[in-house]
C-alpha cells in the first residue's frame, strides 16, 4: 500500500490481512493494515485503526478507521477474537 494515511513499521499489528467493504450498492475486497496501540505518554484509550488499500476503489474514498477503545473494551475484545480463534483452529484441525 502506498501513500497511507496509518504508518506501517515493524512494531504494525498486522500489515497484512484480507478485508471486504460492503455497502448498499457495492462489495469491494483489498488487503489491509491493522493497528493496535496506545499513545506512549499518558496512554488514555487503546487505539484499533485500520485502514484498506483502496488507490483504486470508487465507492470508498481513502481513509483510516480510528477507534478509541477503554482497557476494559479492549480486554472484551481480545477474549472475544482468543475464543474465535480458538473455533477457527479446533476446525482446521479435525480437517486436516
Amino acid at each position: 500500500m502506498s501513500d497511507r494515511l496509518l504508518s506501517v513499521t515493524e512494531r504494525t499489528t498486522l500489515d497484512y490481512v484480507e478485508g471486504k467493504a460492503v455497502g448498499e450498492t457495492f462489495e469491494w475486497e483489498s488487503v489491509a493494515v491493522v493497528d493496535a496501540t496506545a499513545d506512549r505518554e499518558d496512554p488514555g484509550r487503546v487505539r484499533l485503526r485500520f485502514e484498506f488499500d483502496n488507490l483504486s476503489e470508487e465507492y470508498l474514498p481513502k481513509h483510516m478507521v480510528d477507534l478509541e477503545l477503554t482497557a476494559e473494551q479492549a480486554r472484551t475484545l481480545a477474549a472475544d477474537l482468543e475464543k474465535h480463534a480458538t473455533r477457527v483452529e479446533e476446525a482446521t484441525k479435525t480437517e486436516s
